[in-house]
C-alpha cells in the first residue's frame, strides 16, 4: 500500500495558475492551496492585519464598499477590516453608489465600538461617501487629508467594468515622488469577462474601464494573459514596482478561476506578506503568535 504523505510532502498546486515574481529580486513562496471566492474578503482582511503590524497605522479606501452579498456578512471586506484587531488602521473611506448598501455602510459605521476587545480606546475616522466612486475619490484626493507618509490601501472589488482607468491613475499618482504609492487591490472578474464584453453595448464604458479604445485586444486573451495585460500596464504606466495577480477560485464546477486579485505595491515586504495571507486566509493567527514566530516586532511605545 502506498504511504500517506505527511503535511510537509503535500503536492503544491500547478504554478501556471499562480503568480510568478514580476521583479527578479522579489521572491514569494508558491501557494499550497486555493483561495475560494467566499474567502476573498478574508484574504484582504488577513493581508491588512499583517501589514498593519509593520506600519502600526494606515488609511483604508474601499471603492465599492457595500457587501456584494448582504446575506453573507463574512464575505464583506469592509466589515472584516473594521472589526479586525489590533485596530491600528485610523482612517476609513468607504464609497458606494447603491442606496441599500449605503444604508448598510452607515449602520456598520454606527455600530463601531469606542473600545477594542481589551478595553483600549479606539481613535479612528470612518467616512461613507454616497455616489460614484470614480467621481468622489477625486474629492477625497483633492482634500489632501491623506498624508504622504501614511500607509494607504485601496480595495477595488468591482464586479466587472465599474472602476475607470483614470481613477487608477489618480490613485497611483497621488503621493509625491519619493513616497510609496497608494497600494492597490484590483479585482479583475475573468470568470465572466467574455460574456460581459459581449453583453456590453456601451463602448464608452469599456474605454473608461480599460483607459484606451483598444480594449478589444483583451477578447483574444485567456484569463491569465488578460490579467498579465493589466499587470504590465500597472507597472509601465502607473509606475508600481511590484505587481502580482493572485487567483481566486470558484468552489463549484471544478474550481475554475473567477477573479485575479491584482496586487500593486511599492513596499518590499508586501509581496511576501500577500503570499502568507493567501496561504493562511482561513486560519486564525493572533498578534502574540506572530510575534513569537518572529514575523513582526511589537508596536513601539
Amino acid at each position: 500500500m502506498p504511504k500517506k504523505k505527511s503535511p510537509q510532502q503535500k503536492e503544491r498546486l500547478p504554478l501556471d495558475i499562480f503568480p510568478e515574481p514580476i521583479e527578479p529580486e522579489i521572491k514569494v513562496k508558491p501557494p499550497t492551496h486555493k483561495v475560494w471566492t467566499e474567502n476573498k474578503a478574508k484574504l484582504i482582511e488577513r493581508y491588512l492585519l499583517y501589514f498593519v503590524f509593520i506600519t502600526h497605522h494606515g488609511t483604508y479606501i474601499d471603492g465599492f464598499a457595500g457587501p456584494q452579498d448582504p446575506q453573507k456578512p463574512d464575505s464583506w471586506a469592509a466589515k472584516l477590516v473594521l472589526e479586525s484587531e489590533p485596530k491600528w488602521l485610523k482612517h476609513f473611506h468607504l464609497f458606494e453608489i447603491k442606496k441599500k448598501k449605503i444604508k448598510m455602510l452607515n449602520e456598520l459605521k454606527r455600530r463601531q465600538p469606542d473600545r477594542d476587545s481589551k478595553g483600549r480606546k479606539v481613535n479612528r475616522e470612518v467616512e461613507v461617501y454616497p455616489g460614484d466612486f470614480n467621481i468622489n475619490v477625486h474629492k477625497l484626493l483633492r482634500s489632501a487629508s491623506i498624508k504622504p507618509k501614511e500607509a494607504t490601501f485601496c480595495l477595488l472589488d468591482q464586479i466587472t467594468f465599474e472602476c475607470h482607468w483614470s481613477t487608477l491613475k489618480a490613485l497611483a499618482e497621488y503621493k509625491p515622488a519619493g513616497y510609496r504609492k497608494i497600494e492597490l487591490f484590483y479585482f479583475l472578474g475573468v470568470g465572466w469577462l467574455d460574456r460581459a464584453f459581449s453583453g456590453q453595448k456601451k463602448t464608452k464604458k469599456l474605454e473608461d474601464w480599460w483607459g484606451r479604445d483598444d480594449w478589444d485586444q483583451l477578447l483574444k486573451k485567456g484569463p491569465f494573459k488578460c490579467a498579465m495585460a493589466f499587470v504590465e500596464r500597472f507597472k509601465q504606466e502607473l509606475g508600481y514596482k511590484t505587481v502580482m495577480p493572485w487567483a481566486i477560485f470558484e468552489r463549484k464546477g471544478g474550481g475554475r478561476i473567477m477573479y485575479y486579485m491584482i496586487h500593486a505595491t511599492d513596499h518590499p515586504d508586501a509581496p511576501g506578506l500577500m503570499s502568507r495571507a493567501y496561504d493562511r486566509a482561513v486560519f486564525h493567527e493572533s498578534y502574540e503568535q506572530l510575534q513569537l514566530e518572529g514575523v513582526f516586532s511589537p508596536k513601539p511605545k
